[in-house]
């Protein structure tokens, strides 16, 4: 089956600066993929190379079977959300009607009830809502829109954690109902971490992390007590960092404990945390080789 996006080779080159550099990966469909970096990583880069709004300097960029670029009959397939995404001189009302005609499979019920929500009013002039209030009205069109591979870039910029965790709750319920390709690119990693069925991770322009969401889960464990309790615990074992503080001491291993492990773990008064999915994108990033996160899980 043709992958919903095919990537192989990419980079990205402006004058005196490398964007992105022999980014390589496939993403089916249905699949929520996360798009996980810091900020400068090549997030929005990507994202607006996949939708046809730039161009790649090498490599190659298939969606749907096609490159993107001035293919309407790709580019009607698909939406990218942009965080410093811009209207016309519109109303509300306006640029809901424009996008129905544009998105074949557009849910008017949806964006109204969306709209209602973010307490949107349909005659506001858009170039007078705050900025999380145009990014309420660019999350709607984004769901709504059900278009077959939807693209969000950072798409909660000025949103509260109220309004974020409506955004995730409607984005889950309408995929389950309608399943398709999305690809959310976010720093804000754990918020998202229970939506993602795929991690991507960038750092400085390179794919350092490519795997299933649930392989990573679990994968790693912050082990914390007396140096010589945590040293009997991880003996042996791969181990992302070590730390001191006084008397006692932090590590993180790598792989997944069993009922032995944490049975150990109690007798030596140890203190176990799973490693979050945001720490795993920042220790894929610090060395450079993600994969080996997996590799060396047992």
């Amino acid at each position: 089956m043709t992958p919903t996006i095919s990537v192989t080779g990419l980079e990205r080159r402006y004058r005196g600066h490398q964007a992105l550099t022999d980014v390589t990966f496939d993403i089916g469909t249905p699949c929520i993929t996360g798009l996980l970096g810091r900020n400068g990583a090549g997030k929005s880069t990507l994202l607006r190379i996949l939708a046809g709004q730039e161009f790649a300097t090498a490599g190659r960029v298939r969606v749907f079977g096609a490159g993107p670029l001035e293919n309407d009959a790709v580019l009607r397939r698909m939406i990218l959300v942009r965080e410093d995404q811009t209207y016309p001189d519109l109303r509300v009302r306006h640029a809901v009607r424009a996008a129905s005609l544009l998105y074949p499979n557009w849910d008017a019920e949806l964006a109204g009830m969306m709209l209602d929500a973010y307490e949107l009013s349909p005659t506001r002039p858009i170039k007078k809502l705050s900025r999380g209030m145009r990014t309420a009205l660019g999350v709607t069109i984004g769901l709504a829109a059900r278009a077959e591979l939807t693209l969000f870039d950072e798409p909660y910029a000025g949103l509260d954690s109220v309004a974020r965790a409506l955004f995730y709750d409607q984005l889950l319920a309408d995929y389950t109902a309608h399943p398709r390709c999305i690809v959310l690119s976010t720093h804000l990693i754990d918020e998202a971490a229970e939506l993602l069925d795929r991690v991507l991770v960038l750092d400085r322009g390179r794919l350092v992390l490519d795997a299933p969401a649930d392989d990573l889960r679990g994968t790693a464990t912050t082990v914390t007590g007396r140096a010589g309790n945590v040293d009997r615990l991880i003996a042996g074992r791969a181990t992302l960092n070590r730390r001191s503080m006084g008397a006692q001491t932090t590590a993180v291993l790598v792989g997944r404990l069993d009922a032995r492990d944490r049975e150990l773990a109690h007798h030596l008064h140890l203190r176990l945390e799973q490693v979050t999915l945001q720490q795993l994108a920042a220790f894929a990033a610090e060395h450079h080789d993600g994969s080996d996160l997996l590799a060396r899980t047992p």
